[in-house]
């Protein structure tokens, strides 16, 4: 039998519970890194030949309550309620800030669209994640490790913590500079790295004292971004009939290269590609029968409800940001902020007196709010911004941690996971926080989207492909639809990429640059070009038999018994690291 699934279970009588480790059905206390490590999970299997008996609830832990399959309970939405907030941080970091500040800037109401437009599309991947994850119980990048070849599976990792980099570097500077903007300047780009880094493994070890409580804490930040956000969307009042306009009229009247680009840049900023791997992850910390095809179906359900509700909220704190930008900065030039340059302001600086367009980003845009909507509208920008890297920061660390053990089988104790994750991320963003002035980082922020929105088919090939297997998802396999409408994504999401790149590259003006570019294009389309090779189901390997008799009624036995009758709604006491 392989790595890291159980002993054959005897006496298993059907529909009693069946799982897949590496999350067996048990109450049990679980961390979030018995989730990321592949078979990893502290629960002992029951011993070959011994009988399955329901485990006992450890303290601390609640019984599942009975279920009735009706058509929809709050109850159990308040059960699945957790794993999609957390998703929805990545629709809310720093970067995603930046994007739709630049949006409203350069664009005004115009690209509210595409950001709809992009969030749904986030909203069907993220489906598609979380039913990996509940149908299968091992996240996407645990599948991976055992559908890939080695070679492969090496390069894909790098490319996902290449994104998952690029990500941390936008949450960790955010934080950094929301820090620089309470202190009034008085604290440096590279103080404001070194807080959040340590301030980032203290909440994470939050966890400790139960997932619920973690969970309330990122909803805490969420609610603290809606808040500040809010405020400068009522003190700056933008257009309501513009505002409409731009969301449900997908057209650009007047626009030209600057409004293509930013569009392209709100798609890489908002689908993130290793967020992915995290919600396929994060599924698991609810306990599911998957004997039962309807308690799977059910979870699944859940789960997207709890997902739409909570990108819903996203995408409003993310309107908030782009409207009060349309409405504050839209064709505006230096000369009409000339108020914050005569003002007595340490950041005075900023504003020359030309008539040349406006330029803002996430500190130059907070200066621009306070100076020109008083002093408390800087603050509370910073606030918001410091709660968006904050959170946004803690679940990339968890991204980093389940990609990094999924694809590698690492099985190191819980403080060299945090420490390797963390190290790999924060010091390429400490050497730019150093050597980089804080007022002169949009290049480096537009940089990292063409980087990330790179990386988006390393993560949209792997779940679409394995989420079509029948070998994988059984009766839960992708439909007709969902594999053409993939393909097409896919081809639209890597022809945006090549524009991007090619415009990103031009701009540099540079031959150098441009042959590389070329070169590194090929290689690019080539390795995805294998990964769609890789779609077509081959011989089922020995953990897809055992997942196939796993979830048929009439072949329990060889299955590891969780022992829960039922679904086993309430969530698992600890998520930690």
């Amino acid at each position: 039998m392989p790595v890291g699934l159980p002993s054959p279970c005897q006496n298993s009588l059907p529909f009693q519970g069946c799982s897949l480790l590496p999350f067996p059905l048990s109450l049990q206390r679980m961390s979030l890194g018995s989730l990321g490590a592949s078979g990893g999970s502290s629960a002992p299997s029951p011993a070959a030949g011994a009988p399955c008996s329901p485990p006992m609830p450890t303290r601390g832990s609640r019984s599942p309550p009975t279920l009735t399959h009706s058509c929809f309970s709050f109850r159990k939405l308040w059960a699945f309620t957790g794993p999609g907030f957390l998703m929805s941080i990545a629709y809310l970091d720093p970067g995603n800030i930046e994007s739709d500040l630049q949006s409203g800037a350069v664009a005004g109401f115009k690209l509210l669209w595409v950001l709809m437009l992009a969030t749904i599309i986030g909203l069907l991947l993220q489906r598609l994640a979380a039913r990996l994850g509940v149908v299968t119980g091992l996240h996407l990048a645990e599948v991976c490790h055992r559908q890939y070849q080695k070679f492969p599976r090496i390069i894909l990792w790098l490319m996902v913590e290449l994104a998952i980099i690029g990500s941390d570097m936008q949450e960790v500077i955010g934080s950094a500079i929301a820090i620089n903007l309470l202190s009034v300047g008085k604290i440096p780009l590279w103080g404001g790295v070194l807080i959040t880094i340590a301030d980032t493994f203290v909440f994470l070890f939050l966890d400790k004292y139960g997932l619920r409580k973690l969970e309330a804490f990122f909803g805490l930040l969420i609610t603290i971004m809606a808040l500040t956000f809010g405020y400068e969307y009522i003190t700056v009042k933008p257009n309501q009939e513009k505002l409409l306009q731009g969301l449900f009229i997908p057209y650009c009247r007047d626009c030209g290269t600057p409004q293509l680009e930013q569009a392209v840049g709100i798609v890489g900023a908002v689908i993130m590609p290793h967020n992915m791997y995290l919600h396929s992850a994060l599924v698991k910390s609810r306990q599911v029968n998957r004997a039962d095809k309807r308690e799977v179906r059910e979870a699944n359900k859940y789960f997207f409800i709890e997902s739409c509700i909570a990108l819903f909220v996203s995408f409003i704190i993310n309107i908030f940001v782009v409207t009060v930008f349309a409405e504050a900065f839209f064709n505006k030039t230096n000369a009409d902020y000339q108020v914050c340059a005569n003002s007595s302001s340490p950041h005075s600086s900023l504003f020359p007196n030309n008539n040349q367009t406006l330029e803002v980003d996430i500190y130059k845009g907070g200066v621009v709010l306070g100076c020109y909507f008083g002093p408390a509208a800087l603050y509370i920008w910073a606030i918001g911004i410091l709660a968006a890297g904050q959170s946004s920061t803690m679940t990339g660390t968890y991204s980093g941690q389940f990609v990094m053990e999924g694809f590698l089988n690492l099985r190191w104790s819980r403080f060299a996971r945090v420490l390797l994750t963390r190290s790999i991320a924060v010091t390429p963003t400490l050497f730019v926080a150093i050597f980089q002035d804080v007022e002169h980082l949009t290049g480096m922020n537009d940089f990292l989207n063409v980087l990330m929105s790179l990386q988006l088919p390393f993560a949209l090939i792997p779940v679409l492909t394995f989420t079509s297997l029948p070998s994988v998802m059984h009766d839960f396999a992708n439909g007709l639809f969902w594999r053409v409408a993939g393909g097409l994504l896919i081809l639209l999401i890597c022809a945006i990429n090549m524009y991007f790149v090619v415009a990103y590259v031009m701009a540099l003006n540079h031959l150098g640059l441009y042959i590389g570019a070329a070169v590194l294009s090929v290689v690019y389309l080539s390795f995805v070009a294998y990964l769609v090779s890789q779609a077509p189901p081959g011989p089922p390997s020995s953990w897809e038999k055992t997942l196939e008799q796993c979830t048929a009624p009439l072949s329990l036995s060889v299955c590891h018994r969780g022992g829960n009758h039922g679904m086993a709604m309430e969530p698992q006491d600890g998520l930690g690291l």
